[in-house]
Order: structure tokens, then sequence, then C-alpha cells
């Protein structure tokens, strides 16, 4: 499972950064297109630290630090927000990620909870890909810059309090992703760590019909 789950974390991933592209190429933006990274091919996308390094380490330290969350990222997706003219433009681009996570989610666990019957390989396996789609879904949406839901959020926002958060976003973007990783890595940790756990298991429940 160890294995498996690393693969499947990759996977949900690639398609989530795959996922902005293709939405930002609808809205107008071809820089993705451009760049090479509308493709399922991992070699594009896979960042060595992000999609290997961190969610691996993260897996082997659980028994130990009983840290509630397996994380990682790919090459983020280039996209150009000059081509993205429409108010919501930036923001559907953001939650296009998160919201193909929660597709795989729902798919596997409706699955999940129609297979029914005595736990087999075949379950444990849909309820991996649910989990980890879950919990990419779930975390990226917390409107923490670089993550998705500080666009989704910086859209939405009316009039001098968007601009005032767009500033904050894109200084603690400058930081560079793994120094806001790390960051966003420790306030999860020590802020966010319980409410999301409980709020990951009422919807896996509420969504698979079965308690984790």
């Amino acid at each position: 499972m160890f294995f498996f789950s690393l693969i499947v974390l990759i996977v949900s991933v690639i398609l989530h950064e795959v996922a902005h592209g293709y939405m930002a190429n609808w809205l107008g933006d071809p820089t993705a297109k451009l760049a090479g990274r509308l493709t399922l091919n991992p070699l594009a996308h896979i960042d060595p630290i992000g999609s290997i390094l961190l969610p691996g380490l993260l897996l082997i330290s659980q028994t130990v630090t009983h840290f509630p969350l397996l994380i990682g990222y790919a090459k983020p997706v280039p996209i150009n927000p000059h081509y993205l003219t429409g108010k919501y433009d930036e923001a559907l681009t953001a939650f296009a990620g998160p919201g193909t996570n929660i597709a795989i989610a729902v798919i596997f666990g409706l699955a999940i909870r129609f297979i029914g019957g005595p736990e087999t390989p075949l379950q444990d396996a849909f309820t991996t890909i649910t989990y980890l789609n879950m919990v990419l879904a779930l975390f990226n949406l917390i409107p923490i810059p670089p993550l998705d839901g500080s666009r989704v959020l910086a859209s939405i926002l009316p009039g001098p309090l968007g601009r005032w958060y767009d500033d904050f976003r894109y200084g603690f973007e400058r930081m560079g992703i793994v120094s806001s990783t790390l960051i966003i890595m420790l306030i999860f940790y020590y802020v966010l760590a319980g409410p999301f756990s409980v709020l990951l298991q009422a919807m896996f429940s509420l969504l698979t019909g079965v308690a984790i």
C-alpha cells in the first residue's frame, strides 16, 4: 500500500496540474499548452522534491510523527493572468485542480458505497484513491498562498479587500514554493490539523458510507 499510495498521489497531483492548464487554455491562456504541459506524461510534471521526496518522507515518518496529512506537489503549470480577462477566470483556473480531485473522489467514493459487502483489496484501493483526492482537494482549497484557495478567494473578495489580499498573496508567493510549503505545513500541523481531520472524516463517511 505504501507504493500504491505514492503512485495514486503522484497521478492525482499530475491530473490536478493538467486541469489547471486545460482550464486556462479554454479561457484563452495558451501558456501551459505552449510549454508542453497539457500532457499526462509524468516526466513533464514531476518535481523531484514535491512529487517524490516530500510525500515519501511523510509516508515513512507517519508511524512516528502521526502527521495526519500526505501531500505533494508537481511543477506548477505556468499561467499568464494577462490572458485571463474575465472577472472569475483566475478563480476558475485555480479551482480546476481541486475540482478534478473532487470529481475523482466522488467517483471512487460512490463506488465504495455501491460495492458494499465485506472489505476487499479493491475496496482498499478505492478507499486510498478517494481519501488522497479528498485530502488534495480540501488542502488546496485552504485560502493560504500559494494554495489554489488563495486565488479563488482573491477573485471573489470585493474592492480594496481583494487588492490588499492580492498584494499579500504575491508577496508570499515570491518566497518560493519550497519555503512556502514548509510554512504551510507548520501552520497546518499546529493550527489546522484537528479541524481538517474532523472535516475530512465527516465528508469521507458522508460520501462512502464508511467510517475512517
